[in-house]
C-alpha cells in the first residue's frame, strides 16, 4: 500500500484511479499487452503512412495513431521521425496492433506527475532516471530547471546549491517585451491564471497587462513549489527568460504574493489594461442593415466579453445550433477567436484548450447540455486549476427550454452571452452577460443568426472581416437582402457558390450533430480552393432532399379553416426517419416549394408524428399562444408548446387526432 503521487490518497501502486490520466507513463516493458488502456505514454515519432503515424512506446512496442484521431489534418502535423511526442493507448488488439490516441497535451510540464511502467508493474523514477531525464529534454519545451537556479517563495535556496546573490532587484519589465530579453534576469507583476504540477517543476501561468507566459519553478521533482500561491493570486516573480523549442518561459528564483496596497495597484493596473484591450475598436457594421444597427451595442458587448475572456486565459465554449445557419454563426466566431488565443498564449497548443465548439441537437441549452458541460468544466478546474469558460450560446437561449441550463450556468458562476434570433420567452436570457437578440431591439422581426454571429465576430476581430464577410448570404435560404448577396459577390462567391455551401453545410451539420470536427467545416466555408468540396457535398444533399420530397409530396393532406390553407404531412408514416434530411429540414422545403394546387391565402405547413407537431407558417405563429387556445379545445391531449414562432407542440399519442384538430382550428384564428 502506497499514496498516490499527486493527492496523497492511499492507494495500492504509485496512483490513483481518478488521476490516472494527468500522470505522463514511461514505458519499459517489452510486450503490447503490458500498456495500459486509458494511460498516457512518452514515445516518438517511427514513420508516417497515407492513414496515421507509427509511433513507438518504449523500445520494443510500435503503435498506430490514425489519422481519425487526431484533432487537426494529417499534413499539417510539424513532427518529424524521432520527435518526442505524448499518447494515449485506447486498445491492444489480440494480434498485438496498439491503438493510439492524440492527447491535447504535448509538453512533458502538461502532466502533472511522471511514472515509470515497466514488466513488474508501476514505480517511480529513480534519482538517475530523473537525472538523465533532465538532461535528455535540453531541447525539449518540458526541459526541467536545474535546483540550483530556485528558491522557496521567501527567496531562500532550494535544493544542494545557493542561489547566487543579487546586489539589486532586476528592474520590472512586460511580458509583452520577453522576447528581447532572453538571458536576462527580469521582475514581472500581475496575475496568476494557471497552475500545473509537472514530474519536475511547478509550471506557473502568468499574465500581465500585456500577454501570459510560462513560469517554472522548482523545489524538488514533483512537488509543488510556492504552495501557498494559488490561481487569481496577484504576484511579483523574479526569474530568467529562456528560450524552450522556440517557446518563451521564464525560471522562477522568487514569487511572492503581493497585499493591501500593491496587490490593489497591480489590479487597477490590471483591470484598465483589460477593458481598454478587451473593448473592440470602433468598427461598421458588415453591411447597412436597421434591424442590426439597432442592437449594434449589444453586438460590441458581446465582442468585448469574448476578447475579454481570451484575455483572462478563459476558455471560450461556442455552443450553436446545430443546422446550418447556427454552423455558420459558429464557425465565424471560431474564425475570429482561434487568432487571438493563438497571440494571447505561448504555447502552441494553446488553441485547443481555449476555444471549443459543440454543436446543440435539438436548438436548446437543455439540462443534458448543462450538466456535460458543467461536468467537464468543474473537471478541468480541479484537474488543470483552469478557469470557468465563457459560454457562448449561438441561436439558443432565448427560450424556457433552456432556462434551466443557464441556471445552472448562472450558479457556477460560469459566464454566458447569447446570440439568437428566436422569439424570446420573458426573462429566460436575464442571466447573461450579454444578449444579442433583433426581438430585444425594438423590432418584431428578425435576421438570420448567421448574420449576428459575423458581426460579432468582425468586432472580435476586425483582422477576419473579409472572411467572414460572404456568411451572412449563406446564412438565407431565400430572399436574401442584397446587401449580403453583394458582400458575398465582392468577397469571390457568386449566387451558385452560396447555394452550394449553404446546402453542404447543412448536411454537414446533420451528420456532425453529435462530434463537430472544426477542419471540414472550415474548409468548405473558408477555403476558396476547395470549392469543388461544397459542390460535392451540396449534390448529395439535393439528392437526398428531393428524394425525400418526391416520396413526402403524394402522401400531403390539404385542409382550410378560416380561410387558411393548412398543408399536413405525417413524418412519422410517410418520410425516412433516420436519414437525412431531419424533419424540420424537410418541412422548411415544403413550406418554401410552390405546391401544385396549393389555394392562395396564408399558408401554414405541419409535421404530424405520434405526439409531436411541427408548425411552418407565412406569418408568425407563436406555438406558446396556440397551445393555450388548443388545450381548451383538447383538454385532455396534454398540449404543450416547445420553442416560440414556428415551433412545435407535444401531446398525448393517444389524443393524435384531437390534438391536430384542435391546433388547426387554433392556428387559423391567430393567422387571420
Amino acid at each position: 500500500m502506497g499514496n498516490c503521487v499527486i493527492c496523497g490518497t492511499p492507494v495500492d501502486g504509485e496512483i490513483c484511479a481518478s488521476h490516472e490520466q494527468d500522470v505522463l507513463f514511461e514505458f519499459e516493458g517489452n510486450r503490447p499487452e503490458q500498456l495500459t488502456r486509458g494511460r498516457y505514454y512518452s514515445g516518438s515519432v517511427d514513420g508516417f503512412a497515407d492513414f496515421g503515424v507509427f509511433i513507438d512506446i518504449g523500445d520494443s512496442v510500435t503503435g498506430l495513431l490514425h489519422k481519425s484521431e487526431l484533432d487537426q489534418r494529417l499534413d499539417s502535423l510539424d513532427w518529424e521521425k524521432g520527435d518526442t511526442v505524448y499518447v494515449e493507448v485506447l486498445g491492444v488488439r489480440d494480434n498485438g496492433n496498439v491503438d493510439l490516441g492524440w492527447s491535447i497535451r504535448q509538453a512533458e510540464r502538461e502532466f502533472r506527475g511522471k511514472l515509470v511502467q515497466d514488466a513488474e508493474g508501476t514505480h517511480q523514477p529513480d534519482e538517475e532516471t530523473e537525472s538523465e531525464q533532465s538532461t535528455a529534454d535540453g531541447a525539449n519545451a518540458e526541459q526541467q530547471p536545474e535546483p540550483p537556479t530556485t528558491t522557496d517563495g521567501s527567496g531562500t535556496a532550494v535544493g544542494d546549491a545557493t542561489l547566487p546573490e543579487h546586489d539589486e532587484p532586476p528592474e520590472r519589465v512586460t511580458i509583452e517585451s520577453l522576447g528581447e530579453r532572453v538571458g536576462e534576469r527580469v521582475q514581472i507583476e500581475g496575475e496568476i491564471v494557471g497552475a500545473s504540477q509537472t514530474s519536475g517543476p511547478t509550471v506557473f501561468e502568468l499574465r500581465d497587462e500585456t500577454a501570459v507566459v510560462d513560469c517554472a519553478a522548482f523545489k524538488e521533482a514533483g512537488v509543488r513549489a510556492y504552495p501557498e500561491v494559488d490561481t487569481d493570486d496577484v504576484v511579483r516573480l523574479v526569474g530568467e527568460v529562456e528560450l524552450r523549442n522556440n517557446e518563451l518561459q521564464v525560471e522562477t528564483e522568487q514569487l511572492d504574493a503581493l497585499t493591501d496596497d500593491e496587490e490593489a495597484a497591480v489590479h487597477d493596473r490590471l483591470a484598465e489594461a483589460l477593458e481598454d484591450e478587451a473593448r473592440p475598436e470602433d468598427v461598421d457594421l458588415l453591411a447597412d442593415d436597421s434591424l442590426v444597427e439597432a442592437i449594434h451595442d449589444d453586438i460590441r458587448d458581446a465582442a468585448s466579453a469574448i476578447r475579454r475572456a481570451v484575455i483572462e486565459s478563459r476558455p471560450v465554449i461556442v455552443r450553436h445550433n446545430a443546422t446550418a445557419e447556427g454552423y455558420v454563426a459558429g464557425a465565424a466566431l471560431e474564425r475570429a477567436v482561434l487568432p487571438l488565443v493563438r497571440e494571447e498564449h505561448a504555447r502552441s497548443d494553446a488553441q485547443y484548450h481555449f476555444f471549443d465548439r459543440r454543436p446543440l441537437e435539438d436548438g436548446f441549452y437543455d439540462m443534458e447540455d448543462a450538466t456535460k458541460d458543467a461536468t467537464t468544466m468543474l473537471d478541468n478546474r480541479e484537474r488543470h486549476d483552469e478557469k470557468l469558460p465563457l459560454f457562448v450560446l449561438v441561436d439558443a437561449g432565448s427560450t424556457v427550454e433552456s432556462s434551466d441550463g443557464l441556471s445552472l450556468l448562472d450558479i457556477y458562476g460560469a459566464p454566458h452571452v447569447i446570440v439568437d434570433t428566436h422569439y424570446p420567452d420573458e426573462d429566460v436570457a436575464e442571466t447573461a452577460d450579454v444578449v444579442v437578440n433583433p426581438f430585444l431591439g425594438d423590432s418584431d422581426e428578425g435576421a438570420t443568426v448567421g448574420v449576428l454571429g459575423a458581426n460579432v465576430a468582425a468586432h472580435v476581430n476586425a483582422d477576419v472581416r473579409e472572411d467572414v464577410a460572404h456568411l451572412p448570404a449563406v446564412s438565407y435560404w431565400e430572399d436574401a437582402p442584397a446587401e449580403y448577396v453583394e458582400l458575398a459577390e465582392e468577397a469571390g462567391y457568386d449566387e451558385a457558390h452560396v447555394t452550394a455551401l449553404r446546402e453542404a453545410v447543412a448536411l454537414e451539420a446533420y451528420y456532425q450533430s453529435y462530434e463537430d470536427k472544426r477542419e471540414l467545416i472550415t474548409d468548405l466555408l473558408f477555403e476558396h480552393a476547395k470549392r469543388d468540396l461544397a459542390e460535392h457535398i451540396s449534390e448529395q444533399f439535393r439528392t437526398k432532399l428531393e428524394d425525400e420530397l418526391d416520396t413526402a409530396e403524394p402522401n400531403l393532406s390539404v385542409r382550410g379553416a378560416n380561410g387558411v390553407t393548412f398543408t399536413v404531412l405525417d413524418t412519422d408514416a410517410y418520410t425516412h426517419r433516420f436519414d437525412f434530411p431531419p424533419t424540420n429540414v424537410l418541412l422548411d422545403a415544403l413550406h418554401r416549394r410552390d405546391i401544385t394546387g396549393r389555394p392562395g391565402g396564408p399558408n401554414v405547413t405541419l409535421g404530424l408524428a405520434d405526439d409531436e407537431l411541427h408548425i411552418r407558417s407565412d406569418g408568425s405563429v407563436n406555438v406558446r399562444d396556440i397551445a393555450d387556445t388548443a388545450r381548451e379545445r383538447a383538454p385532455e391531449a396534454g398540449i404543450v408548446p416547445v420553442g416560440t414562432r414556428d415551433g412545435k407542440l407535444e401531446f398525448l399519442r393517444g389524443e393524435r387526432d384531437a390534438a391536430l384538430d384542435a391546433v388547426i382550428e387554433s392556428v387559423s384564428e391567430r393567422v387571420n
